[in-house]
């Protein structure tokens, strides 16, 4: 009798948990900027998701998406980021030792609430603010409080859905 094996070319953890971000990031409704994130625990089971947008409850039709002009006109502060939400929309209790993936490398102040979370790994995709003062300080911050940060390594393995 033949013995039969499992298939290869199944994807990785890290592929799987940053795709899942990539599609919570399709969710947003900014026109420029999409992020996605997804929280992890160490048996690599889904504990939460967010992607960048208004609070529950705030119009995405009645408050600003420029990014330019007097910030109380823009977007800035009124969207909270894809990280932010993923922690904020955990229930579960503690988040303390587990694996932050998000599209976009996370600002200061996620950084802060990631460390306050007890987030200690972030995988991210991209870092397309490399070098702003934002960046610079969350890295300062990441790195003070011991969180191990890598960037994704894209493997161009190409997924369709149909939905």
């Amino acid at each position: 009798m033949e013995k039969i094996r499992k298939r290869s070319g199944y994807i990785s953890w890290d592929e799987y948990f940053m795709g899942v971000s990539k599609l919570a990031a399709m969710r947003s409704k900014d026109p420029n900027t999409q992020v996605g994130a997804c929280i992890v625990s160490l048996e690599n089971k889904i504990l939460s998701m967010g992607y960048n947008g208004f609070p529950n409850g705030v119009s995405d039709d009645e408050f600003p998406w420029a990014r330019e002009g007097d910030e109380v006109d823009t977007k800035y502060p009124y969207v909270t980021h894809s990280e932010m939400n993923a922690i904020l929309n955990y229930r579960g209790g503690s988040l303390e030792g587990t694996k932050l993936y998000v599209t976009l490398f996370p600002c200061n102040e996620c950084a802060k609430a990631i460390i306050q979370a007890g987030i200690k790994t972030v995988v991210y995709d991209d870092d397309k603010y490399d070098g702003t003062p934002s960046n610079v300080a969350a890295k300062r911050l990441f790195n003070a409080a011991g969180i191990r940060y890598y960037r994704y390594q894209a493997t161009g393995r190409k997924v369709e859905i149909d939905l």
